[in-house]
């Protein structure tokens, strides 16, 4: 493909180019809105922290795998080609293993997106590298590390920051099926996370789901992998490598879930506030 054909591309999605940076499941309920809502998305991978609910993700793309969201396709795309070819088809999006630095050498994005959730880390500053960056989660503070700044944490999810800082990550998960943080597995050493099972396997207590550098890793209860980090991947200390769903036949592991869908729409709404009037916005984004 010629430069000027991209040139050509980019220009086609001028207002409407998004780059997301993550493929968890929130930053994919992000891009499948997104997506839905007219504008051509690029989810950068980035492998800290691991991705374990791939059931409602679009990582396994990474790996030729046929991932689909509420009708919305994710391709795999590892050049710059790829990713326009991806963004070319309807209701795809691109899942690329290229980073920010690479894909902004095509276009800068009209959106710049963090929704990597890395609760612990010292996040960049997104500001002036696009038209509008929004951070999700701890860490981020809107004016100073990006533009807005979106709540994800379970007293004010979904809030949209347009000054100030968003609530700092207090490592108690929300409860599912009256169970906590016991529901999830972290990881007790870095190293190779190997595992049989898939998302969505049934477990008892004590049966080994997997093995983190050669150690057992025992179920501990009865349940459904809700998430497990894909086999072979290489896990840091501290991670969360599985998560347990003890709700029976309740449990589910795939396809965006109600908190993906609130912070998804507080996306989409935070795009839609700070692009209102401009000829380029989709108009299924107009606030009511």
């Amino acid at each position: 493909m010629a430069r000027s054909q991209i040139c050509d591309f980019f220009s086609e999605v001028e207002g409407r180019f998004v780059i997301v940076l993550g493929t968890n499941e929130i930053a994919s309920a992000i891009a499948v809105r997104l997506a839905l809502g007219g504008f051509s998305v690029v989810m950068s991978h980035d492998p800290f922290p691991p991705v374990i609910r791939r059931g409602m993700a679009f990582h396994d793309a990474l790996f030729e795998e046929h991932i689909e969201l509420r009708g919305v396709a994710g391709r795999k795309a590892e050049t710059a080609v790829e990713v326009i070819y991806a963004l070319a088809q309807n209701n795809t999006v691109a899942v690329t293993p290229l980073q920010l630095s690479d894909l902004i050498a095509l276009r800068a994005p009209d959106v710049l997106i963090d929704a990597r959730l890395q609760k612990s880390a010292v996040v960049p500053n997104l500001r002036k590298i696009s038209g509008l960056s929004i951070g999700l989660g701890p860490n981020f503070t809107a004016g100073t590390n990006c533009d807005l700044a979106i709540e994800t944490h379970p007293a004010a999810t979904g809030q949209i920051i347009k000054s100030g800082a968003t609530l700092a990550h207090d490592h108690m998960p929300r409860y599912l099926g009256g169970v906590g943080r016991e529901r999830f597995i972290y990881s007790t050493r870095s190293g190779v996370w190997r595992t049989p099972l898939n998302i969505g396997a049934r477990v008892f207590r004590n049966f080994v789901i997997g093995r983190l550098d050669g150690l057992p890793v025992p179920a501990p209860f009865d349940g459904f992998l809700r998430g497990v980090a894909r086999d072979g991947s290489f896990v840091p200390q501290d991670v969360k490598i599985v998560e347990l769903d003890p709700r029976g036949r309740d449990s589910s592991w795939t396809g965006c879930d109600e908190r993906g869908a609130i912070i998804a729409e507080a996306t989409i709404a935070a795009v839609a506030l700070a692009t209102r009037g401009k000829p380029r916005l989709p108009l299924s984004l107009t606030i009511q």
